[in-house]
């Protein structure tokens, strides 16, 4: 039968060994305590930016999203819109209304007529009209 070492004396009986050196934790008496960190506080830390990067990229896709349905609209009603000439690309248009509903796509400009205004576009060279400021 085998000596048996003492608790504080770290003896690796599989190969036959002293490995208090080697291990990853104190092995003494007098080591100091290991505690385990308290991960709670970084977790919630991560959670937080995590969430506001989340929220962040949301609210630029939402904005991108809204910009793209704004961008459809004005296309959509001046597609359906009357004019009998065929726009050119970076060419400034104006949409208009009439008192019965209809709108219509013209080259004169706002300040050169009477006509209820909607918006001034032009065309870009993707073909793809875009509201002027």
């Amino acid at each position: 039968m085998k000596e048996k070492k003492p608790d504080n004396v770290v003896f690796n009986t599989e190969n036959q060994k002293y490995d208090a050196a080697l291990k990853p934790y104190a092995t003494n008496i007098g080591a100091p305590v290991i505690k385990a960190n308290d991960s709670a506080a970084w977790k919630n830390k991560s959670i937080r930016k995590v969430n506001q990067k989340i929220q962040a990229k949301y609210i630029e896709i939402k904005e991108e999203y809204d910009k793209m349905m704004k961008e459809y609209e004005y296309n959509h009603m001046i597609f359906n819109a009357k004019f009998n000439f065929e726009p050119i690309v970076g060419e400034i248009y104006h949409l208009y209304e009439r008192d019965n509903g209809e709108t219509f796509l013209s080259i004169i400009a706002p300040n050169q007529c009477s006509f209820s205004a909607l918006g001034s576009f032009y065309l870009n060279s993707d073909l793809v009209w875009q509201k002027k400021e």
